[in-house]
């Protein structure tokens, strides 16, 4: 699986990244939100862990660019955000995310929803 990391905290991408290598997946990290949606469109991950709150424009932002593009608009996104705001959480989840996540939050969690995330793609094959 190739999981693309979207996060400005280098200290968040370090440790996700390299849990995620542990088990065998891919990684592409990205900084700020232009960046993501670059990644996104040119290297089509399978799903995109997706900070909110991050330089070059804001996480919802780029996911809405995502959605809006016939080439991402199905991908699985995980949101991990730093974000108390209600109406952020309820609107990354009306753009259809896999799962919201407040940070700190413990890795295992997130590769649980990842490992969920490669198990639903594998029955869809």
């Amino acid at each position: 699986m190739n999981v693309l990391i979207a996060d400005d905290d280098r200290v968040v991408t370090h440790l996700l990244a390299s849990r995620i290598r542990a088990q065998g997946w891919k990684v592409t990290i990205a900084q700020d939100a232009m960046q993501t949606v670059m990644f996104a469109l040119r290297t089509a991950p399978d799903v995109i862990v997706l900070d909110i709150n991050m330089p070059g424009g804001t996480g919802t932002e780029a996911l809405r660019k995502l959605r809006a593009s016939t080439r991402t608009m199905q991908l699985p996104v995980v949101v991990v955000s730093g974000s108390t705001d209600p109406e952020v959480e309820r609107a990354v989840r009306e753009l259809g995310v896999e799962a919201f996540f407040r940070k700190p939050v413990e890795p295992d969690v997130v590769l649980a929803e990842l490992a969920r995330v490669d198990e639903s793609r594998s029955t869809r094959r």
